[in-house]
C-alpha cells in the first residue's frame, strides 16, 4: 500500500506541474488540476477502483492532450501499463474538434475495461462542471449539444460498473 501511495503522490505532482499554467473553462476558472484530481476521487469513492495503474492514469490521463508532456515522460516515470491506459484514452488534437467527438463515440465500446472506467468518471466530472460552472460564452444550446454528446460517448462505455454508470 506504501508503494502505491507513492505512485500517486508522484503522479499529483507531475500532472500539477505540467498543468500549472492552465485553468478550466467552467466559470470560475478553477486550476486545471482539479479536474483530474476529480476524476480520480470519482473513481475512488463511486466505483471503488483501488487500481494504482488506473488511479495514477486518471491523474496523468489529460497530460498529453493538454500539455507538452511526451509519451516517453510517462513510461519512464509510470512504466508502461500507465502510458498505455493514458494513451487509450488521449484524443489525437491534430484532428478537427467534430472529428474526435465522433471518434470517442465509435471508439467507446472498444476501449479496455479500466479505459472505460477512466472515460465515464471523466465524463462526470465535465458534466459537473457544465451543469454547475458552465463557461460563460457556452449557450444553453451549446450545453444542452455538450451533454447529449456525452451520452452518447456514455453509452459505449456501459458495463464496466454499475455504480459509476448510475452516478453518471
Amino acid at each position: 500500500m506504501d508503494e502505491s501511495i507513492g505512485v500517486l503522490l508522484k503522479a499529483l505532482r507531475f500532472a500539477a506541474e505540467k498543468h500549472s499554467d492552465q485553468r478550466r473553462k467552467n466559470a470560475k476558472a478553477s486550476p486545471y488540476i482539479n479536474h483530474p484530481i476529480h476524476v480520480a476521487q470519482i473513481l475512488w469513492e463511486v466505483a471503488g477502483v483501488r487500481d494504482e495503474t488506473l488511479l495514477s492514469a486518471a491523474i496523468l490521463h489529460d497530460t498529453i492532450e493538454d500539455t507538452a508532456t511526451t509519451p516517453e515522460e510517462i513510461e519512464s516515470q509510470f512504466g508502461p501499463d500507465v502510458l498505455a491506459l493514458v494513451l487509450e484514452v488521449t484524443d489525437d488534437k491534430s484532428l478537427p474538434k467534430q472529428k474526435r467527438k465522433q471518434l470517442q463515440v465509435e471508439h467507446a465500446p472498444h476501449k479496455s475495461d479500466k479505459a472505460k472506467l477512466l472515460k465515464i468518471a471523466d465524463k462526470i466530472s465535465n458534466v459537473g462542471d457544465i451543469i454547475n460552472w458552465p463557461p460563460k460564452d457556452w449557450s444553453l444550446q451549446r450545453r444542452q449539444e455538450y451533454l447529449l454528446w456525452t451520452e452518447k460517448v456514455v453509452a459505449g462505455l456501459r458495463g464496466v460498473n454499475e455504480k459509476l454508470e448510475s452516478r453518471y
